[in-house]
């Protein structure tokens, strides 16, 4: 039987029906504070960049009222210049950093080495017009080469592309002065690395300087489960690792978002996984997919 909408008594009986859960009872431990949920210090995508033109001050007075401290922001030709200084002065001064964000699947092949090039070359130029607190303090990157066709009809060749231009991108990085990091999927342990004994999630993590790990379940445990094999692994190379949630609508089930769950369960969850994700020392904390998606929870969880 579903609950009826009732958004104040729904928000409670989740929260009461989360703690006990986690807890085991109704009060939260010492290390957690109720009155902090929401406020978790956290990472997020921006996809939608053309939201800067106009809506600047709305995305990062809700990012700095939800912890966010780093954004992953797309980078659009599409947009003006100006509208980036503008949206990262104003990041930087609620102290939240802004990485440069692009990818696609088929920046994993070697034939579209220029995509990526110019990708590069788009930032180096933004930096060198840009005062300082105008400027990114990372690169990040999204290749999910798993989209493509050629990933079940030629894997070995796929992967071996991939790392190729993954040494590009952070050889590239290192020119510009950058950290640069990557959204991974959380079973790549389970494919070889070229020309290597190492799996191919731990030799990605080895190049680069953190990964985003998408490791998209509805609940804070099931999340570490996932992460857990890559946040060894991190450990070891002495990297760091951010687990991701999900909280826009999945047609991969109801188990992979938080959509379906709401906005309150979701932080009860996000302080729940921050303990569980203090056991690795490889942890760097929670990233949450994506901005717009947080924001949209947010606002049906309003009575």
């Amino acid at each position: 039987m579903s609950l009826p909408y009732i958004p104040s008594l729904r928000r409670l009986i989740i929260l009461l029906v989360s703690s006990i859960v986690l807890f085991g009872t109704i009060s939260f431990p010492s290390t957690i504070n109720a009155s902090a949920t929401g406020k978790l210090p956290k990472a997020t995508w921006l996809w939608h960049t053309k939201l800067i033109e106009t809506q600047t001050d709305e995305l990062l007075s809700f990012s700095a009222s939800e912890g966010i401290r780093l954004i992953y922001l797309q980078i659009s030709t599409k947009v003006d210049i100006p509208h980036y200084k503008n949206f990262v002065s104003k990041a930087n001064a609620l102290g939240i950093q802004v990485h440069a964000l692009n990818g696609a699947a088929n920046w994993a092949l070697e034939s579209n080495r220029s995509q990526l090039t110019s990708f590069m070359e788009w930032i180096g130029k933004y930096q060198l017009t840009a005062a300082e607190e105008e400027q990114f303090t990372g690169v990040h990157v999204d290749i999910e080469p798993y989209l493509l066709p050629e990933w079940k009809s030629n894997t070995n060749n796929v992967i071996k592309q991939w790392q190729s231009n993954v040494v590009y991108l952070v050889e590239e990085s290192a020119k510009l002065g950058l950290p640069i990091a990557a959204d991974l999927p959380f079973w790549l342990d389970k494919y070889a690395a070229n020309d290597s004994e190492m799996s191919l999630s731990s030799w990605m993590i080895s190049k680069y300087d953190s990964v985003t790990l998408m490791s998209y379940r509805d609940s804070a445990t099931a999340v570490i489960e996932l992460a857990k094999q890559e946040l060894q692994e991190a450990e070891t190379l002495n990297k760091r690792i951010y687990t991701g949630v999900e909280t826009k609508y999945s047609s991969e089930g109801d188990h992979v978002s938080f959509f379906e769950e709401g906005y309150d369960y979701l932080n009860v969850q996000l302080l729940y996984l921050d303990q569980l994700g203090r056991n690795y020392r490889s942890f760097a904390g929670v990233a949450v997919h994506d901005l717009v998606g947080m924001m949209d929870l947010a606002n049906r969880s309003q009575p």
